[in-house]
């Protein structure tokens, strides 16, 4: 086998095809021959990439099993929905309390048309977070009927009023409903600008409020249903919803979520939502699709009036790689995937003879306002990121306490007590947070090959098992070559990290960080195992977290299987105790260490190296030079890790067993007090609460990002119960 290295990359070139020239020698025993050729690494995420779109084609299908519907009459059904309701406004980060208020801020009169005034408006939505915008008062006050009007993201309100006169006709929709003699509400959104380096600012405030169960979408819905309270304590009798584009979005979410809305209308906006992986990442909504697509999300407005209107497209939006954002792009579906998302929602709620009305939207007249003078529409922009920026960062104080909350359940009276109260925590970090396929492993059929190693103490196999159908798991075993007739090792799994291969991991020139640490390991005495994890290949690989984030999964919802099976399948084997599996992993891999062992029981021990710190600050802080807000690891965001398990909390579902970090005071990832203050709690978990203080240490030295394998290999010879003499 031929290596060529190639910046951190490996292309894995293979000189033979087919199995003939495989001798007994060159597999495992009790294996069938590996005669795969190419890059298997590249392999496996074309695997992965396959499997999560047969599961999101399936997500239609599966969805139905959430929704218990009464179509007996139009109030039962709204009853037998309201769970689904309730899961929508949660996806959606839909749980901060709203403000009450009597009046908006009148800031001062801006223009005026025929038979109405417009106002300059402010107030208050949320915590310090306020709605601002625009508000048409018709001359003969009518309080009957009201709409709230929504802008796309890069419009803004005067534009679709018709005071900047920078649209077409027809997409000045508020002057439409302005010119009906109602009262009109049309909120600023947050636009697609990049204020902060490269990210558009809808990206900026995603990133933040992701990782803090809150998200954009759910802020400016919060900021519509804000106006909708002021309406409905007005008098207001009916109330209209239109939106164009994102707006449209607003729109019609806002609608599914809140009843009080009478009727909506939505433009540029509705069509299949199977690829909304392909959109920007402000459009990513944790489990979306394994609940909701645009059918069952009208279903929620359904059997109020729903208007789609078909005359005008989506904005079109495009976001290229190496932006420092998320890639995606807004395109229109074509009329025929409209007709049929439309028919599909009528389907499910086809007993209450409800249908989603499909026509054009009617232009207002060309005859536009007068202006008395603009808004500082930039200005106000600023103030509202600022706001959500700083909501977001409230959030992030406060988030300690809200998981303090969260693990009350957790009783350290014994041990034995200790992890009878894990299990509901391991559950819901398995199901809410990481994501679990419901599928069962299949059998490994493990398939080796003998690869060259640079050492004599050692043997190498090229190792490849089925994990699901379409999945499988790829590795290097490294077999210590002083094994004895009927004994059995432990065994360590040692992970690389962001980019890594198992060939990183072995002693390949170019891998300096990682020293080796599977073959020393080996030569040891240990029997080790390099996985290959699927965080590899740039955006191949971080697409994969968006289609799986739609089905209410992440990356380790095919990485945690994964290391099951080898783990299982290690565990068969004559030279390895099954009782003695660890798991090292540097980097990415470290990230792995606090969540793959925490749902892998198999795994006896966890290393956490060049990793560890309070992660739910390093995912949102925007004020932290080692943020991930300001990386290009733009999937790294996980959903509501700062309600539920930072780092000390995922150390929870490992404890009792041995667990320990190790860092570099050099080390980028954060700096040596973050890592600190969140290994004290784990460290008072083990020794305070527990009393097995021995089991869990920090090594500190003096170096970078990178394997010390010092205080670690001590640590693993400790409690592995082994050390060659």
């Amino acid at each position: 086998m031929k290596i060529t290295l190639c910046g951190m990359a490996i292309l894995v070139q293979v000189g033979f095809v087919g199995t003939k020239s495989l001798s007994q020698n060159y597999i495992l025993p009790n294996t069938q021959p590996l005669s795969w050729t190419g890059d298997l690494a590249s392999r496996l995420i074309d695997s992965c990439d396959q499997f999560l779109l047969n599961q999101i084609e399936n997500s239609i299908e599966d969805r139905e099993h959430f929704w218990q519907r009464n179509l007996s009459s139009s109030s039962a059904y709204e009853k037998s929905v309201q769970k689904n309701r309730e899961d929508f406004a949660k996806i959606l980060g839909i749980r901060d309390k709203r403000n009450e208020f009597d009046n908006p801020d009148m800031l001062g009169m801006v223009g005026s048309g025929p038979g109405y005034t417009i106002h300059q408006v402010r107030w208050p939505a949320f915590n310090q977070v306020h709605g601002e915008g625009l508000l048409v008062i018709p001359d003969q006050e009518n309080i009957e009927v009201a709409a709230i009007v929504i802008p796309d993201a890069d419009q803004t309100p005067e534009d679709i009023l018709g005071l900047s006169n920078s649209l077409p006709n027809e997409l000045q929709i508020a002057r439409f409903y302005a010119e009906k003699g109602m009262r009109v509400l049309v909120p600023a959104l947050i636009n697609r600008g990049t204020t902060h380096k490269q990210l558009s600012d809808r990206e900026f405030i995603y990133r933040s409020a992701f990782p803090l169960g809150r998200h954009i979408i759910g802020y400016e819905i919060q900021k519509i249903l804000s106006g909708v309270d002021w309406l409905k304590k007005e008098g207001t009798e009916k109330i209209i919803l239109s939106g164009y584009g994102e707006g449209g979005l607003l729109a019609f979410y806002s609608s599914a979520v809140d009843t009080r809305i009478d009727e909506t209308q939505v433009s540029g906006y509705f069509g299949s939502r199977q690829t909304v992986w392909e959109e920007p990442i402000y459009r990513n909504v944790f489990g979306l699709l394994h609940q909701f697509g645009d059918a069952e999300i009208a279903s929620l407005i359904a059997p109020r009036t729903l208007r789609v209107n078909s005359n005008i497209g989506t904005p079109e939006v495009s976001i290229s790689p190496g932006t420092g954002g998320k890639p995606g792009r807004l395109t229109s579906q074509s009329p025929h995937e409209v007709t049929a998302e439309i028919k599909r929602a009528e389907q499910l709620v086809d007993a209450l003879n409800w249908q989603i009305k499909r026509e054009d939207l009617e232009a207002p007249s060309k005859a536009l306002p007068q202006i008395i003078r603009l808004p500082e529409h930039l200005q106000r922009h600023n103030q509202m990121l600022t706001e959500l920026d700083l909501h977001n960062q409230w959030l992030l104080t406060e988030s300690p306490y809200v998981r303090k909350a969260f693990m009350n359940k957790i009783n350290t009276d014994s041990i034995n007590v200790f992890q009878a109260s894990q299990q509901y925590y391991r559950d819901y970090f398995q199901n809410e947070v990481i994501g679990k396929f419901d599928l069962e492993l299949l059998a490994p059929n493990a398939r080796s090959r003998k690869i060259d190693i640079a050492s004599d103490l050692v043997t190498a196999y090229e190792i490849v098992l089925d994990v699901f159908p379409g999945l499988f798991a790829y590795g290097i075993l490294i077999v210590p070559n002083d094994l004895k007739p009927g004994e059995k090792r432990p065994v360590v799994v040692c992970q690389h990290g962001l980019e890594g291969r198992p060939q990183s991991t072995i002693g390949e020139e170019g891998f300096h960080y990682y020293k080796a640490f599977a073959t020393k390991l080996a030569e040891h005495g240990y029997i080790t195992f390099a996985p290959q994890n699927i965080y590899i290949f740039e955006d191949r690989f971080r697409t994969l977290q968006f289609k799986a984030n739609a089905i209410k999964k992440t990356l380790f919802s095919l990485m945690v299987p994964q290391h099951q099976q080898i783990t299982n399948w290690l565990g068969t084997l004559d030279i390895v105790d099954q009782d003695r599996i660890a798991f090292y992993g540097l980097s990415y891999g470290g990230k792995s260490a606090m969540r793959i062992p925490a749902l892998v029981g198999n795994y006896c021990i966890s290393i956490c190296s060049a990793d560890f710190n309070d992660w739910v600050w390093k995912l949102a802080s925007s004020r932290s030079p080692y943020s991930y807000v300001w990386t290009g690891e733009y999937e790294i965001f996980e959903w509501d890790l700062g309600s539920t398990f930072n780092y000390s909390e995922m150390a929870t579902l490992i404890a009792p067993r041995p667990f320990m970090v190790e860092r570099g005071h050099f080390d980028g990832v954060a700096p040596d007090e973050t890592v600190a203050y969140e290994y004290a709690k784990i460290r008072n978990l083990y020794s305070a609460q527990l009393g097995i203080g021995d089991r869990t240490e920090i090594e500190w030295f003096v170096g970078p990002h990178t394997i010390n394998g010092i205080g670690t290999f001590k640590f693993l010879d400790k409690h592995l119960k082994f050390g060659r003499k």
